[in-house]
């Protein structure tokens, strides 16, 4: 029961960008184009459920045991920033066209603070090692729900020739995150 209490929080009721406003900068800079929006999903979702893992790993069977707990933040941004690199790698090797389209977003995924605050929620939380990587998993999810959802809008928003020509691209863009994260408010009662 716990672990599905875990998925609809952090999908749903506490979404890393609509409630928490974490993560926003990759959100609403890749999300132009469902593909582009899609594979930056992807790369977070891979990245986020890694995180989790290796993160408890570090701090329950390296940093406890040497009482060096107060060094997580540095350890859990060395462990993001490491896997960040090897998505990068792959990404690089396998599909040449998204990683040109991620462009520098890719490497901020390292800097993206809804990663290191999936770590550090698991940490607070006192996760066991599976509701650490279900809790990182949920939470990417919701990223990716939402990245995906914002892209779709924009498509269709950016076909609407009606648009003022005061609310075209970013402005319109963000006035969408907003209402998106409102709707995402009506799941605040699934959870009591």
């Amino acid at each position: 029961m716990k672990i599905f209490y875990i998925i609809i929080s952090s999908m749903l009721v506490n979404n890393f960008v609509l409630s928490r406003f974490l993560g926003i900068c990759s959100f609403l800079g890749v999300s132009k184009k469902t593909d582009t929006a899609f594979g930056m999903g992807l790369a977070v979702t891979f990245v986020m459920a890694l995180a989790s893992f290796m993160s408890w790993i570090v701090f329950n069977l390296i940093l406890v045991p040497l009482h060096l707990e107060y060094l997580y933040t540095l350890a859990f941004i060395l462990v993001i920033a490491a896997l960040v690199q090897f998505i990068e790698m792959v990404i690089q090797k396998t599909n040449p066209g998204l990683y040109k389209a991620l462009g520098i977003y890719l490497p901020l995924i390292t800097t993206n603070c809804a990663v290191l605050a999936v770590a550090v929620i698991n940490m607070n939380e006192n996760y066991n090692l599976l509701e650490s990587v279900v809790n990182g998993v949920s939470a990417a999810l919701g990223y990716f729900l939402a990245i995906v959802l914002l892209s779709g809008i924009r498509e269709r928003i950016d076909n609407n020739k009606n648009m003022p020509e005061a609310l075209k691209g970013f402005p319109i863009t963000l006035i969408t995150a907003g209402l998106m994260s409102i709707a995402f408010l009506g799941f605040q009662g699934l959870l009591q």
